[in-house]
């Protein structure tokens, strides 16, 4: 089978995590820590997706420890701040139904590490 048969839907990740954009970023760090992931989506309370969150945004905490803040600012840090306040609103999305190929060139020119599938998506 050639790479530009294979659909999203044959490779995706089926069994999610997500967040709620009032969550706080220490729950986001602990997730992500726990079940070492990188990437969380974000949804609303209807359940749709709003934003997404990386660990890269959260290394913002590693920042101050090594600026000499001690892990308990960070921690404080982290439990005073919501996802919201460092996800990232503009997510590129696919369709399940996408060819894998569609969705690497996507990933490749958006400079992104990940791509939420949804369905009804263009």
């Amino acid at each position: 089978m050639s790479v530009r048969n294979i659909l999203v839907e044959e490779v995706m990740s089926k069994n999610i995590f997500s967040l709620g954009r009032n969550d706080t970023l220490s729950v986001a760090d602990e997730l992500m820590k726990q079940q070492r992931i990188r990437h969380i989506p974000v949804v609303d309370s209807e359940g749709d997706l709003c934003g997404i969150l990386t660990q890269r945004d959260l290394f913002r905490g590693v920042l101050l420890r090594s600026l000499g803040y001690g892990g308990r600012a960070e921690e404080r840090l982290l439990d005073s701040l919501a996802v919201k306040d460092a996800m990232h609103e503009d997510v590129l999305t696919i369709s399940p139904d996408s060819a894998l190929s569609d969705a690497a060139t996507l990933m490749l020119s958006g400079k992104v590490g990940c791509l939420p599938v949804i369905d009804g998506v263009g």
